[in-house]
């Protein structure tokens, strides 16, 4: 099958205060954006989506992976990262969930960034100009609250009915001022084993 994307979208975000207070270091945040269209749109019911995952979720990994690596300037000096998709009302949750959640599509961006953790995400469904959240965690720490951010945004346009935006976040650096701590501390305060946060 053809992949059809209709527009590609890029975002950095700059944050210089925060709290009324200038961030030592400024926060940048990276979007690559793709709009395209549902593969599965207008067929009933597929059961199957194997192939068109096969066919689409590595075009989408590699071209939105290259788009943020040259806009950060280097895989080593992303800190934090995350995916996301948003499919248009015709569509399910799963088709957003399929380009997403396959080792075809997330491993492009991690072997590029050198990460250990896994990919933050969020799968949503709504119409043009509905929220594209990013959900990001720090690419080898995920007890590392100050890496704990979310990039929001949406395209006026998009998704169409018949389409799915797919998305991939980075940050450089963390939260400005954070103060929180991280899960470790808790961890300790609460007598459980650092080793099973889930104390399972």
């Amino acid at each position: 099958m053809t992949l059809h994307i209709r527009k590609t979208l890029l975002q950095i975000e700059t944050t210089l205060i925060e709290g009324g207070k200038a961030a030592p270091v400024p926060l940048k945040l990276f979007s690559a954006l793709a709009i395209v269209r549902n593969p599965w749109a207008g067929r009933g019911f597929v059961e199957n989506l194997k192939p068109e995952i096969h066919a689409v979720a590595p075009v989408l990994g590699e071209l939105l992976t290259k788009m943020i690596i040259e806009a950060v300037g280097s895989g080593e000096a992303v800190e934090a990262y995350g995916k996301a998709a948003v499919v248009g009302l015709d569509g399910e949750i799963e088709h957003a969930s399929a380009l997403i959640h396959t080792l075809r599509f997330g491993n492009h961006y991690r072997h590029a960034v050198g990460a250990k953790s896994y990919l933050a995400f969020s799968n949503t469904r709504g119409p043009a100009n509905a929220p594209i959240l990013i959900p990001l965690m720090d690419k080898n720490d995920e007890g590392r609250r100050s890496h704990y951010l979310t990039i929001q945004t949406a395209i006026p346009d998009a998704p169409a009915a018949d389409e799915i935006v797919v998305a991939l976040g980075a940050s450089v650096g963390g939260r400005p001022h954070h103060r929180i701590g991280d899960r470790y501390q808790d961890l300790k305060d609460l007598g459980q084993d650092v080793s099973n946060p889930a104390g399972v």
